[in-house]
């Protein structure tokens, strides 16, 4: 019999990647497809679901053809995906009935400063983990039936549906109009603010609230069981596996035991811990979330802290400000002085995400003086990251706390970032922590796949797993902690006068 492997798609927020894994975890063979960013207005970020959909067919034709495998050769499919992203589309014709409003997007603010504004609201979070923000996708579906014509009476005829990203991929790879599966995961439907963190099941209390006909909603599984089997693009795929992108680099990086933390760094930083077999419902501005749960065995809670912008703030200073011309210039430039001169760089471009959720805050740069050049502006870009991250921490531990639980002792860190090696110094040392790196920092679809093989018995148990981990880099903290505290302090002092009203 021919050698079996595991596939991976990762649908992200500015590319759609399909990998391919052999059975120690090692990566065969990568296909790679970017789709168009679109800013309409002011705050509004959106994608062509469609557009989406071809570049899946294309990178898992792609990944075949790199590889020199049969699709027969796949023993099981695993999806990851940009989480809160909204599709609503028409089960009868399988097109769109608008742009997928992104994740990033803010037109919902004034709709959630209403919710919010409700005496039912902190009920409302409590049951659902998540505080009312414009992040999540209910108050996008609510925008969508209040702004479109006719569209909430055809949704409540279950005529239109709504899905997140990786349910709108699987119920088109299974068939689509011709009995595509219409189903998602308990990671991503913990994203829409409509189900119940207890239950893992949508609640008649959430969708009232929200005002959201049930018959739109998909049937919510598990993380890995068996979803369906594709039926072109290519065909007889077994899909075994679907989980939100962060849970996905969770379970990548074999963050199976309670305090167990790892932070993906891409377009923003979203840093997530395990809790167990319990939520652990935060009181200091975290979100509590579904960190995995694999067919009948129970759910595995986590904290996580998102921060809205950490790559994307290099990506601006190289296409906004100019000071760099390519991505990776920005460690050299920072290397070029020993730290940033007293110039602090606050992101806050779509306000403040974890632990503060401050939607009104606008990005601001302090500390300029005379001294300041180029290199002092790059250092602090870097350390927006890092200072950004121990403000998460922060909440993470203080929630994280009590006789059978323990602080965060290493951060796992993976994603496109990670290969700033200035940059992973400086998370260490604003953390105190020693921050690891594994071989593979594409921890996204190693988790998709890792879930999808153990799902289908490609891989026997999770200890199986831990073994094909292995360490990259690893960098420990190299300041004192007057030094840490007081640049700390300085940096929190600046996020304070981006909300500030005096």
């Amino acid at each position: 019999m021919s050698a079996r492997y595991v596939m991976a798609i990762d649908q992200g927020t500015t590319s759609t990647r399909c990998m391919i894994f052999d059975r120690q975890g090692r990566v065969v063979a990568l296909s790679q497809s970017e789709h168009r960013q679109k800013f309409p207005h002011s705050g509004w970020v959106e994608h062509d679901a469609s557009e989406i959909w071809r570049n899946v067919c294309r990178t898992m034709a792609g990944a075949l053809r790199r590889s020199g495998l049969a699709a027969r050769q796949i023993a099981a499919l695993g999806i990851a995906n940009q989480r809160e992203t909204t599709v609503l589309w028409d089960r009868h014709t399988g097109i769109p009935v608008g742009p997928a409003i992104v994740w990033q997007d803010t037109r919902t603010e004034p709709l959630v400063t209403e919710l919010s504004g409700r005496r039912e609201s902190a009920r409302i979070s409590r049951l659902c983990g998540l505080p009312i923000a414009a992040y999540f996708a209910a108050p996008r579906i609510r925008w969508m039936l209040d702004t479109q014509p006719g569209l909430r009476e055809r949704a409540e005829r279950g005529d239109v549906l709504f899905v997140t990203m990786e349910s709108w991929l699987m119920w088109n790879l299974t068939g689509g109009v011709d009995g595509g599966r219409h189903v998602t995961d308990v990671t991503n439907a913990g994203r829409t603010m409509l189900m119940c963190l207890d239950t893992l099941n949508w609640h008649d209390e959430l969708l009232r609230f929200f005002d959201i006909p049930a018959a739109m909603l998909p049937e919510i599984r598990s993380n890995g069981e068996y979803f369906g089997t594709t039926v072109s693009t290519p065909a007889d795929i077994p899909i075994y596996a679907a989980l939100g992108d962060q849970q996905a680099a969770l379970f990548g990086q074999t963050c199976f035991s309670p305090g167990d933390t790892k932070c993906t760094y891409g377009t923003g930083g979203f840093l997530l811990m395990n809790t167990g077999t319990e939520p652990v419902h935060s009181s200091h501005g975290l979100l509590t979330t579904v960190g995995f749960k694999i067919g009948d065995a129970p759910a595995r809670y986590a904290l996580e802290g998102s921060i809205a912008v950490t790559g994307s703030l290099v990506q601006w200073v190289r296409d906004q400000i100019g000071i760099i011309s390519a991505t990776p210039e920005v460690e050299t430039l920072a290397r070029t002085v020993p730290d940033s001169g007293g110039c602090v760089v606050v992101p806050a471009f779509s306000g403040l995400f974890a632990p503060r959720w401050r939607a009104e805050a606008r990005g601001i740069i302090t500390g300029l003086t005379s001294y300041i050049h180029r290199g002092h502006l790059a250092r602090a870009v870097l350390d927006a990251t890092a200072w950004q991250t121990r403000e998460v921490v922060d909440a993470m531990n203080a929630d994280f706390s009590g006789p059978l639980m323990r602080p965060m002792t290493q951060l796992r860190v993976d994603g496109g970032m990670t290969s700033n090696n200035l940059l992973m110094q400086l998370i260490s040392d604003a953390l105190g922590v020693p921050v690891v790196r594994p071989l593979v920092s594409e921890s996204v679809a190693r988790g998709a796949a890792y879930a999808a093989g153990l799902a289908a018995g490609f891989w026997p148990d999770m200890q199986g797993l831990r073994s094909n981990w292995h360490r990259a880099g690893q960098w420990n903290p190299a300041v004192d902690d007057d030094a840490r505290e007081a640049a700390y302090q300085q940096w929190r002092h600046a996020v304070a006068l981006t909300y500030s009203e005096g």
